[in-house]
């Protein structure tokens, strides 16, 4: 089974810089943790377009991959 990963160090914005990388087994599982972290980490607002556009930056990783 593949895993789905996305790295917050690829996000240069904001204030701080961000070591956080966040995998999970499913896009649904990773999408609800990128967006915990991004409200309490970053400040970022749970909106419909942020959603969106950030899952369509999910890698996968192959199944061998430990991310």
């Amino acid at each position: 089974m593949s895993r789905y990963f996305i790295d917050c160090r690829d996000y240069p914005g904001g204030t701080s810089k961000c070591s956080v990388a966040l995998s999970a087994d499913t896009k649904e599982e990773l999408l609800e943790a990128v967006i915990r972290h991004g409200i309490q980490c970053h400040g970022l607002d749970d909106t419909p377009d942020f959603r969106e556009k950030i899952m369509l930056d999910f890698k996968e990783a192959p199944s061998h991959f430990k991310v």
